[in-house]
Parts: C-alpha cells; sequence; structure tokens
C-alpha cells in the first residue's frame, strides 16, 4: 500500500500560517531555562516555531512573542542568529 507521505505541519507563532516542519526553525526552551534554536527539531524542552522570514523574525522580537510562548527571556542574540540563519538560507 503506497500511500502519499504525510507532510508534519507547524504554525508560526509570528504569523499564525500552518507550514510543512521544513520552512520553519524550531527555537527550544530546555527544563534548565535555557533557550536555542533547534536546527535538527529534536532537542528536548518546550518548542516554538517561526518562519523562515525576516520580516517574522522582527515581528516576533518587537512583540515579544517567543517570550511569551516559551516563558523565558529571550536574548537578542537569539534574534541575530535567526537573521543570520535566514540570510545564509537566501543565498544558498
Amino acid at each position: 500500500m503506497v500511500g502519499n507521505k504525510k507532510i508534519p505541519l507547524r504554525k508560526c507563532i509570528a504569523s499564525g500560517e500552518m507550514k510543512p516542519k521544513k520552512e520553519l526553525v524550531r527555537i527550544v526552551r530546555s527544563k534548565e531555562g535555557e533557550v536555542s534554536i533547534d536546527l535538527t527539531g529534536k532537542k528536548s524542552g518546550r518548542g516554538a516555531y517561526l518562519s523562515k522570514d525576516k520580516e517574522y523574525i522582527l515581528l516576533a522580537k518587537k512583540k515579544n512573542i517567543l517570550a511569551s510562548q516559551l516563558k523565558a527571556t529571550i536574548d537578542d542574540s537569539i534574534y541575530e542568529e535567526l537573521l543570520q540563519l535566514v540570510e545564509k538560507e537566501k543565498l544558498s
């Protein structure tokens, strides 16, 4: 039985759009309260998804969406890292 492979969808916390997991980047808060970018999508902890779009990353920073979703303080370096990641993907 060959069926269509189901594509996992996740909701971007900035845009509210449902998108395939591959089009989003996952940000994780560990049990220790440490926030990091999860490129594998497999780290344990509370996760939130953001579109790989500069506009939505900046919106999340402006409205503090990530902090409220993860219930943790988000360092500016996380946003910088996200923006660099988006720029790299546009080049490749």
